[in-house]
């Protein structure tokens, strides 16, 4: 959600912040603008994509060597040229850029207005830089004093980078609750939302904590508080590859990265198990063993596809640890005043380390004196830096905002995880353990297996690519598989589409079967097998067409079946990792043939970083 770039070094500026933009466009956005330092203070900025941004700048002066961009995803004000960032103070000698949302916008405001401050767009981002003006002016301090200063008359989220005449080699940026990164080459500094925009030019960064000021001149980098206390940087290098943030001959991001997924959950099982050496260990959990040996629950917090992943979990901790799990949505959980106590274990889950309302729910919880694990992909994201400890999802850069190998990296380490606690608790048979621990090595072969049903699925997506709804039925594991299903249609192809409980359908949902309501069914063979079979039959006897998915050799589902999608057989816990593969390609061959933007899909951001 929104998108920072910002340069000052040897090399023209313009190019540098341009691509880096593009590198951002995956966490949505609707306008896009740059500022540029060179005679003056310039700023460019259009309603749109990146591309539309460069058409505006043909025939412009866009020299000079420091500047700042920025993608903006509407908050405050609706998108058009004049909310799109950087945004001038009333003076123009001040810009911005700023993700995030102001809360107290509004009272300062109007408090600036008083004091004859004038206000050309609906944005909480253009009153933040008046602010800093205004106390520039009346303290009659640096530029990044005011900052400073202004830090502490803002309530809300934050990520900025600001420019000035005054001090035209010059850049300063804070952060509160939206993330940003420092990175240091060789003479010269970036500053982006993420690591994608820098690892052409440096793999040498700083993750800004909150309420950290970075201010960078002379060739020099200095980090301090809000509180003016200096802060010894410390300085990452990435492991990122550029090849990862590339397309690499596929159409698509999304399609790329379903394609990874046997590579992100192999590396996801490396090093944590090796099941002929009876291996099995994940360093976050054995830090804080006891604790989740002897947990009264564990409350599962997160959002979207993670929060699927979540559902996955509650079935696969329950089963295996025999320890009670309660999944919440985290923009639900810190408004209800949860019942949280030290004896629980909250895992928090995010791709990428920086959903608010999960930061958000992991904070409340850590303030009841619950143990906090977090789960994401992001090495230095502020979920990473937030929690007790916690594990990493080694799936690479995900760029497609549609979550596809986040999802089965997220239930990778969620399955390791049930299998340690069950292991340590007795709760899980060795010969069990042993049987799901050599299953599971066998998954990553299978999800090629899978892949390889692509065509098929394709053949499958031209017949339904124009219908309205689509309604998504499993049981057990497989129901979070059901909406994880659901939701990628919806996200790509703006298919109506909802995921049941298959059981559940009768209590509602079978009204709205007729022979216009394609209904896909998971329908693998596990416990619930029969049940769901009769399922399909209640289908069929109200005319609705059935897609399902079913473990190769079946010969039942397939006579009744209007489509059948085979996968091949696994361990019923280890099911979703296989049965989402079909239903993450249908969605994308549904949205490439209706002609969406599969990789940037209308109205979503890759990264909520805001409430």
């Amino acid at each position: 959600m929104c998108g920072i770039v910002a340069y000052v070094g040897h090399r023209e500026a313009c190019p540098v912040i341009l691509k880096g933009l593009k590198r951002l466009e995956y966490r949505g956005y609707d306008s896009a603008g740059i500022a540029l330092m060179n005679s003056d203070l310039t700023v460019y900025k259009k309603k749109g994509k990146v591309a539309d941004l460069e058409a505006h700048l043909a025939g412009q002066d866009i020299s000079g060597n420091i500047g700042m961009g920025h993608t903006r995803w509407a908050t405050h004000g609706e998108p058009n040229d004049v909310n799109a960032h950087p945004h001038f103070s009333t003076s123009r000698n001040i810009a911005i850029i700023h993700n995030g949302i102001i809360e107290n916008y509004a009272a300062l405001k109007t408090l600036l207005e008083e004091k004859g401050h004038t206000f050309q767009s609906e944005t909480d981002s253009e009153v933040f830089i008046n602010l800093i003006e205004d106390i520039r002016i009346n303290n009659k301090c640096s530029l990044e004093e005011a900052v400073r200063l202004a830090l502490h008359e803002v309530v809300g989220a934050y990520a900025i980078v600001v420019l000035s005449k005054d001090a035209p080699n010059q850049l300063v940026a804070a952060r509160k609750g939206s993330p940003l990164v420092v990175g240091i080459g060789e003479g010269e500094f970036f500053l982006a939302s993420d690591a994608t925009p820098i690892i052409e030019y440096t793999k040498d960064v700083v993750y800004l904590n909150d309420y950290e000021l970075a201010v960078i001149k002379d060739g020099q980098l200095d980090i301090r508080t809000k509180e003016d206390i200096k802060q010894t940087p410390y300085v990452q290098h990435l492991e990122m590859e550029l090849e990862s943030i590339e397309k690499g001959g596929f159409e698509h991001f999304m399609l790329k990265e379903i394609y990874e997924q046997p590579r992100s959950i192999l590396d996801n099982m490396r090093g944590r198990m090796v099941a002929e050496k009876d291996h099995l260990m994940m360093g976050g959990i054995r830090e804080f063993e006891n604790k989740f040996v002897n947990a009264d629950r564990i409350i599962i917090v997160a959002c979207g596809t993670s929060w699927h992943a979540g559902l996955v979990a509650e079935y696969l901790i329950e089963d295996l640890a025999r320890i009670p799990v309660e999944v919440e949505y985290a923009s639900e959980f810190r408004y209800r005043n949860p019942i949280v106590n030290e004896r629980d274990i909250v895992i928090a889950i995010s791709q990428s380390g920086e959903t608010a309302d999960t930061l958000a729910a992991l904070e409340l919880a850590k303030s009841k004196g619950a143990t906090i694990f977090g789960i994401c992909n992001v090495v230095g994201s502020s979920i990473a830096r937030a929690t007790d400890a916690g594990a990493y999802t080694h799936a690479g850069p995900e760029i497609g905002v549609a979550s596809t190998k986040a999802f089965t990296a997220q239930v990778t380490v969620l399955t390791l995880i049930a299998m340690i606690i069950g292991s340590k608790r007795g709760t899980l048979e060795n010969s069990k353990l042993r049987q799901l621990m050599v299953e599971m090595e066998n998954i990553p072969a299978k999800v090629e297996e899978c892949l390889k049903l692509d065509a098929q699925i394709q053949q499958i997506a031209a017949v339904f690519k124009d219908v309205t709804n689509f309604l998504y039925l499993g049981r057990g594991y497989n129901f979070p598989v059901a909406l994880e299903g659901a939701l990628k249609l919806k996200e790509i192809s703006y298919i109506h589409a909802e995921g049941y409980p298959a059981a559940e359908m009768k209590h509602g949902p079978i009204a709205l079967i007729d022979a216009q309501m394609p209904v896909v069914v998971i329908a693998t063979k596990d416990s619930s097998y029969e049940k769901v079979v009769s399922n399909i039959q209640e289908v069929r006897a109200r005319k609705g067409q059935v897609i399902a998915i079913v473990t190769q050799g079946d010969q039942v589902i397939p006579s009744m079946a209007d489509y059948v999608i085979e996968i091949p057989e696994t361990s019923e816990q280890l099911v979703p990792l296989l049965s989402v593969i079909p239903l993450q390609l249908l969605s994308y061959h549904i949205a490439v043939l209706r002609g969406c933007n599969v990789d940037q899909p209308r109205n979503l951001a890759k990264s909520v970083t805001v409430e």
